[in-house]
């Protein structure tokens, strides 16, 4: 086999972070920036939701207490604070260049120098990163980074993410660290506290479990998925994602791998499905290795639709011996497949495991006081639509997590959760458990109450199931500080800040250090306008379910209350599409997706009507000022319409970009005045930012800005000055975040190199009623005022 090295190239901290983007000296580009300005130091804030995206690894130091670490699929890294009972970010320092270095894929906490921390990290290892993936290496518990960058890709979002830990720290030599890698890359170790790294030549197999070769997201070998530690025999198993060859050991600290006896056998599926070993953990007092299997890497799969998913196998590190200690029992139907592991080191033999996917009525959480002999579940069925819970869901702080829903029968609003592969007892409390789920991080410290409570059923006298009384415990959300919503659109309307979000919908801000409800139940938002002469009145669209796509959905309050235009007859489920509402509100524009001709309203939605002289998916905005005036651009040209939106026409505008450009916006208070970023990856294609003041009939190029993503407007810095603008930009060759006081004729850096945020800023406003404060999509939304 060919021997792979690669040596580490960088270091960066979150303070310094000196290697990344330098902001070096103020460039001459910004000297005609108010100077009173130039020196304004911004502090950063996330406005509070409290994670809303997935979870994949909680990492518990096993030598210092209260050391805990999670990372997520695209959201970076994260440290504990016990002191405060939140979550620090380590990784806002990532730069645009390497933004999927945000995306991680494993961490591992050094458990002999409990200072040294290393993450796995890169986004894609299929074509949509063009970047290869690195190893982060830290001295001082995440502060600082050093890279050591790979020769391949990782996949912190791609299928499998929430298998591992496919990084691990040897104990009895902790300079040494291995990594398991996707697609068919091997075995790799690093010898020098992860500096350099080579793959481990003679590991006899990188797996070759592929999920679906026909699509492509999901046509990657996964590899091999984790490593884990013997220390009474001193042996290193590893296992790979190789349905008929699953597990490996070295009994020789590395040097030589055999095939663990009877693995396939044991770990496979007796119905002759394909299975893989998604996650292992190590009982060292008693000598046992436990491993679930499943067959699907998840996260959003766990087994066949019928029968079971997935095992969970105990294996005697001493003897050889396979024992199946998979538990016997899933209320109401089959086990799906199995997501976390975990076991806890104060109390061995007792160990507790999760379903994946276990879509209705909720997840279970199992629990063994007996090395897997007999297993209780954290809920039971009374009857088909009546259960009792061992614990209660306190979603206090995080009131969206009931999804806008109510309790139905046996399936609650609040849910133990989804994607539940991150499942981790803590290794000097076994009072504390935290997991992580495709929304957020839920944990108590009152865990062995649960082994006191007994059977959640019983028998009556005339022979039928009734619910026990127990004493239940709660479990509450740990999620706070981890923030990492996709982020569509934002309004600021000046003491209030509405915002269109992926997946989990969107939200109506009057704090914004406080997380509130969502503000739409079945909406995975997409785009949101207000009209520019009252801000009370707000629109916004949607990726919606299939039974309520087709429609704009408004408030006349500010977003405290929002009601449904009509159904647009023919639109698809998923046509979010943009929309614009008029400086006066007097007419909605929609343009909902690639097939539908755009649509004005000028009764709040009540009827539709086609526009004339639109393509499809033309981006649609209204002027600020005029409210007989609309916006549009597509393919390089560039529409105006006098009329509301009913009809457009091309403004014979040449020199814009025909494609890459996802943003144009209109300045408040400024007629005619409209702004368009480019960004094309395509040489032959221009790239940067302009501007138009007489409604898009003429355009200036902005020199100095050399590509940018987006374009926003907030409060001027001065009495009848220009709004302030902001962009999210390469300025001069430098990336980042820039101010213009003066209408773009220059500009100021605003961010530093700790707060880069990997791809962030392609939805980038300021506020309206506040000079200075800026709004950016990055992790979730972050907030940015002058300090």
């Amino acid at each position: 086999m060919r021997r792979r090295t690669f040596t580490a190239t960088a270091s960066i901290g979150a303070a310094a972070a000196a290697a990344a983007v330098a902001a070096g000296p103020l460039p001459a580009w910004a000297a005609g920036d108010d100077k009173s300005r130039q020196n304004d130091t911004y502090s950063w804030k996330n406005v509070v939701v409290n994670c809303g995206g997935f979870v994949p690894g909680i990492i518990f130091n096993e030598t210092e207490p209260n050391l805990i670490f999670a990372r997520t699929d695209v959201g970076g890294a994260y440290r504990w604070q016990e002191e405060t009972r939140t979550w620090k970010s380590l990784t806002d320092w990532v730069p645009l260049a390497k933004w999927g270095y945000q995306y991680v894929v494993s961490m591992a906490s050094d458990p002999v120098e409990t200072n040294r921390v290393y993450a796995a990290v890169g986004a894609y290892t299929i074509s949509w990163d063009g970047n290869n993936g690195a190893i982060l290496y830290s001295d001082d518990k995440g502060e600082t980074w050093g890279i050591a960058e790979l020769p391949f890709k990782q996949g912190g979002n791609m299928p499998g993410r929430g298998m591992g830990e496919r990084l691990a720290v040897n104990p009895a030599d902790n300079a040494e660290i291995y990594l398991g890698a996707p697609s068919g890359n091997g075995l790799w170790r690093s010898k020098d506290y992860g500096r350099t790294w080579a793959e481990v030549e003679n590991f006899p197999n990188p797996g070759n479990f592929v999920v679906n070769p026909d699509n492509e997201y999901l046509s990657d070998n996964q590899g091999i998925i984790w490593i884990d530690f013997d220390q009474i025999g001193g042996k290193i198993y590893v296992g790979v994602a190789d349905p008929d060859d699953p597990l490996y050991v070295s009994a020789d600290g590395g040097a030589t791998w055999q095939p663990v006896p009877g693995a396939a056998a044991a770990l496979g599926d007796a119905d002759g499905n394909r299975t893989i070993p998604k996650q292992s953990a190590v009982d060292n007092a008693n000598g046992y290795l436990y491993v679930i299997t499943s067959h699907d890497p998840g996260p959003y799969n766990g087994g066949p639709a019928s029968g079971r998913g997935g095992k969970l196998m105990r294996l005697s590190t001493q003897t050889g011996e396979w024992t199946d200690v998979t538990p016997p029992y899933n209320p109401g139907r089959p086990i799906p497949g199995f997501g976390g592991l975990t076991v806890d080191l104060q109390n061995p033999g007792t160990l507790m495991a999760s379903t994946c996917n276990n879509w209705g009525p909720d997840e279970i959480l199992f629990r063994s006081t007996d090395s897997g002999a007999t297993w209780s579940i954290s809920w039971d069925l009374v009857s088909e639509n009546v259960r009792t819970d061992r614990f209660v869901m306190d979603s206090t702080g995080s009131p969206w997590l009931s999804w806008l829903g109510t309790d139905n029968g046996a399936s609650y609003a609040v849910k133990h959760g989804w994607m539940i592969e991150a499942l981790a007892i803590d290794p000097h409390n076994s009072d504390r458990i935290m997991w992580g789920t495709g929304a957020t991080v839920w944990g108590t410290e009152n865990l062995t109450q649960w082994d006191s409570q007994g059977e959640l059923i019983g028998e009556n006298e005339a022979g039928e199931r009734v619910a026990l009384p127990i004493e239940k415990f709660t479990v509450g959300v740990r999620a706070e500080g981890i923030e990492m919503t996709a982020v569509r659109d934002l309004a600021a309307l000046g003491g209030t800040l509405v915002s269109a979000k992926g997946d989990v919908n969107g939200f109506v801000h009057t704090d914004l250090g406080r997380a509130e409800p969502m503000f739409r139940k079945d909406w995975s938002g997409f785009s949101l306008d207000y009209a520019a002469t009252n801000r009370n009145i707000v629109v916004g669209t949607g990726d919606v379910g299939s039974e309520t796509a087709g429609h704009v959905t408004y408030s006349t309050d500010r977003g405290q209350t929002w009601q449904d235009t009509t159904r647009l007859a023919g639109t698809p489920n998923g046509s979010g599409g943009i929309v614009t509402i008029t400086a006066d509100a007097g007419a909605i524009v929609w343009s909902p997706n690639a097939t539908i001709t755009p649509v004005y309203s000028t009764d709040l939605g009540k009827t539709w009507n086609p526009v004339q002289g639109l393509p499809a998916r033309a981006r649609v905005r209204s002027d600020r000022v005029d409210g007989s005036v609309v916006y549009a651009y597509s393919g390089g040209k560039f529409y105006r319409s006098t009329d509301a939106g009913k009809t457009f026409t091309d403004t014979g505008a040449t020199g814009l970009p025909a494609e890459g450009v996802d943003d144009f916006r209109v300045a408040p208070g400024k007629k005619g005045h409209v702004w368009l970023c480019g960004r094309s990856d395509k040489a032959a294609v221009a790239k940067g930012l302009w501007r138009s003041k007489d409604g898009g009939t003429t355009w200036e190029r902005i020199a100095s800005i050399d590509l940018a993503i987006g374009v926003g407007f907030g409060k001027a810095a001065k009495r009848n000055g220009y709004p302030a603008i902001y962009i999210t930009a390469t300025v001069g060759g430098q990336e980042g975040f820039f101010r213009s006081t003066d209408g773009g004729s220059s500009w100021y850096r605003i961010n530093d190199d700790a707060h880069q945020w990997g791809f962030a800023g392609s939805v980038i406003t300021g506020d309206p009623e506040i000079y200075g404060r800026v709004y950016i999509s990055a992790r979730g939304i972050v907030y940015g005022d002058i300090a």
